[in-house]
């Protein structure tokens, strides 16, 4: 734990936001909170760049709380993804300050600005879906990036089945840093993208389809046998993961893209 980090979490102990018990496990191992339950990973951000995101599928309302808690707690960002439904109300009501997407099903409470990790090049990502049928997994997708920092522009519904949609969006695609392409049914679309853009192409294949699409393994196999070279792929519905990825990538773009307009610019850590 750095002075600065010490001196935080005495002002967080002062100010009441942390009770003296609280105050004393960060002392004691200022890298995780141990609710017994669960190890919430407090030094993710330190190691990774980013916070611990909550996968809140299959967790009580209380566990999700109690873990949410424990991040607010240490000043995060926080983000669940894959909220239920019938969690939002209480969350909201338990969270005030947080902010729900219902289509997306994530739910993220805002660090108070003083918190804020300082981002100096944010990256720019464009997310692309094939239907609107692929919409929640976008949405995971954009909330994603907008948690990481990065500048991120939509656009939807361009599949194969209307190729003529797509080419009116070229301009935008091309001054993407990385590219996110949702898409169910036989996956084709990054591969369509992939010959267009000078950057990496993220595949999210979805489980939207009729029974031979067997829940999106057709459109994962079409996707990992793309000819494009410059297109890669997570896995089926995994909206948070294509964004997370091609966020990286584009940060890394944007400060590189930085260090090369002003060399004398100091480097972030």
């Amino acid at each position: 734990m750095t002075p600065l980090e010490a001196q935080q979490l005495a002002q967080r102990l002062l100010s009441g936001e942390l009770s003296a018990i609280e105050f004393a496990a960060r002392l004691v191992n200022p890298l995780t909170a141990d609710l017994g339950f669960a190890q919430v990973d407090l030094d993710r951000q330190r190691r990774c760049g980013f916070p611990e995101v909550v996968f809140a599928a299959g967790k009580s309302l209380d566990s999700l709380c109690a873990i949410l808690d424990a991040l607010v707690a240490d000043g995060t960002d926080a983000l669940a993804t894959r909220v239920p439904a019938e969690y939002v109300a209480a969350l909201l009501g338990h969270f005030p300050l947080a902010k729900s997407n219902a289509i997306a099903r994530t739910f993220r409470i805002p660090a108070p600005a003083a918190e804020q990790p300082r981002v100096a090049s944010p990256g720019r990502i464009t997310i692309v879906t094939a239907g609107t049928s692929d919409l929640p997994v976008a949405e995971e997708a954009r909330e994603t990036a907008l948690w990481m920092g990065v500048d991120v522009t939509m656009i939807h519904d361009v599949g194969v089945a209307g190729p003529h949609r797509l080419p009116r969006h070229l301009c935008q695609l091309r001054e993407a840093d990385a590219v996110v392409v949702v898409a169910g049914m036989e996956g084709a679309l990054p591969s369509v993208v992939g010959g267009y853009v000078p950057c990496p192409v993220v595949g999210v294949p979805t489980s939207v389809g009729y029974g031979a699409s067997f829940g999106g393994l057709a459109a994962l196999l079409g996707m990992l046998n793309s000819c494009a070279a410059n297109v890669t792929v997570v896995n089926i519905d995994a909206g948070f993961k294509g964004a997370y990825i091609a966020s990286l990538i584009a940060q890394n773009v944007a400060r590189a893209r930085a260090q090369s307009s002003n060399p004398s610019q100091e480097r972030l850590p």
